[in-house]
């Protein structure tokens, strides 16, 4: 996809659209109203009901904390130390004061375009690691083929989600100008060839966009003429999707 077209799209955002969240805690409430329709998590695809999570629908062990795996969270698929530790607002406060005090790491923060439904022992596990590669065999989480290398810092994700975790970081990237390191580039890059945009990604794509008044166009253009109300408060129709 040419470069100067995803930024274009990334500029253009739709001016009807003012419920965008502000803040990450406001980008969680509508989060939940968003996945209403499909409650299941993005890595292991659990069902989860509230914020308890159904571990055994989908065969889900505990690595250890069975309490944390049991409750949903709420997981930036790009860290928020990826999105504020080279800011002066990190060095001088950490998150907190980026959260208070920075106005793009606050945008980036509440982006619901990076926002996931996570197994909150598997967002715990992933801390702020990159999403890469790795040869080890699936085998930490039971059924869920998650992976998390401790040693490397790195996580891998089940090959249902490289595709959508790709897109999601090339786009963060773009729209607040993150350093991607060559290798995470390449990876990325290669994830999003590979894995095609699946009916899932352009469902959460409207479902996103219509909050925040512009798609990843790493996925696809938001179709305005689909967001309703409803949608564009966070409350998807029950015939949508």
């Amino acid at each position: 996809m040419p470069r100067l077209f995803v930024l274009l799209c990334l500029l253009v955002t739709l001016p009807a659209f003012a419920d965008a969240p502000k803040t990450f805690s406001a980008a969680k409430k509508i989060a939940w109203r968003l996945y209403a329709e499909r409650p299941n998590t993005f890595y292991c695809q659990c069902a989860y009901s509230g914020n308890r999570v159904d571990l055994g629908s989908c065969g889900y062990s505990p690595r250890k904390q069975l309490r944390r795996a049991q409750r949903l969270e709420w997981e930036h698929v790009v860290p928020a130390w990826v999105i504020g530790h080279q800011r002066q607002c990190w060095q001088n406060g950490g998150r907190k004061n980026c959260a208070r005090n920075d106005a793009s790491f606050k945008a980036a923060e509440a982006d619901l375009h990076n926002l996931v439904p996570s197994i909150g022992e598997v967002n715990g596990d992933r801390s702020n690691y990159a999403l890469g590669m790795l040869s080890e065999k699936p085998s930490q989480y039971g059924s869920c083929p998650m992976v998390v290398n401790f040693k490397a810092k790195t996580a891998m994700p089940p090959a249902h989600a490289r595709g959508a975790s790709a897109r999601i970081y090339l786009y963060m990237a773009e729209r607040y100008q993150l350093r991607l390191s060559k290798l995470d580039r390449r990876t990325y890059e290669a994830w999003s060839r590979q894995y095609p945009v699946s009916e899932w990604e352009r469902w959460r794509n409207q479902q996103v966009g219509c909050v925040m008044g512009h798609g990843n166009p790493y996925v696809g253009a938001l179709d305005p003429g689909n967001c309703t109300p409803q949608r564009r408060a966070g409350n998807p129709s029950r015939n949508s999707g």
